[in-house]
């Protein structure tokens, strides 16, 4: 686990980040890693001297197992309210359950194994909402249909980028391109999170930029059609 910024860390699950954010208002999760990983949550809390109680927020990115594996035992033992958008939302409580597309996505998803489905607190319909205290739900589709980045309040901007970008050495890359739904919503994302003004960002993969992220960003959405 490492300190992003103060109050913020970051949990690597493997090839996946969670990110605890400590709040005035409690613990927020941003993702919870891939399934019955929990262990790892519980573990990530008690090195920052908190616990599975001091958990109030859940901030799901998008409905992937990766990222939703621990949130319904998070929810269950802490009490918390889970908030996703509402495009995702039929995925994560269970309704409905998608067939991965193309044979790697399907080999991956069989060794994840899947996430229990949770009920969701409070579904983000708006983009630009608020759905935590100095969080913004920033809607941006592509990799899923109802995928948000979260941009905080804090020394200079935080972006929760989730798989809408990846981290690369430093720079931004693109996110797992063969587990997303629409490349070209994929691509227009990145360029509306170009717009925003923040300096540093944490990715569901790869490591965080830190120190005018922005310009990664912009960087990246240059290259892209």
């Amino acid at each position: 686990m490492r300190e992003v910024i103060d109050g913020v860390f970051e949990l690597t699950f493997g090839f996946v980040n969670v990110h605890l954010v400590v709040t005035d208002d409690g613990v927020v999760l941003v993702d919870t890693g891939l399934p019955r990983r929990s262990a790892l949550i519980d573990r990530g809390l008690r090195e920052v001297g908190k616990a599975i109680g001091d958990v109030k927020t859940v901030l799901l990115t998008h409905h992937h197992s990766d990222h939703t594996g621990n949130v319904a035992d998070v929810r269950r033992r802490s009490g918390a309210r889970v908030v996703a958008h509402a495009a995702d939302a039929p995925v994560i409580t269970g309704a409905i359950r998608p067939a991965p597309k193309g044979l790697l996505v399907k080999v991956v998803s069989r060794l994840m194994g899947s996430a229990e489905p949770v009920k969701l607190d409070q579904l983000i319909t708006a983009d630009e909402s608020e759905p935590a205290p100095g969080f913004t739900a920033l809607h941006t589709p592509g990799h899923t249909r109802g995928h948000v980045s979260y941009l905080l309040d804090r020394a200079g901007g935080l972006l929760f980028a989730g798989d809408a970008a990846a981290g690369v050495k430093g720079a931004v890359g693109s996110a797992p391109r063969a587990a997303a739904a629409d490349l070209a919503d994929l691509d227009r994302s990145v360029g509306k999170l170009a717009s925003y003004d923040f300096d540093h960002a944490v990715f569901g993969h790869g490591r965080a930029v830190s120190g005018g992220a922005v310009d990664r960003f912009r960087e990246y959405a240059a290259t892209l059609p």
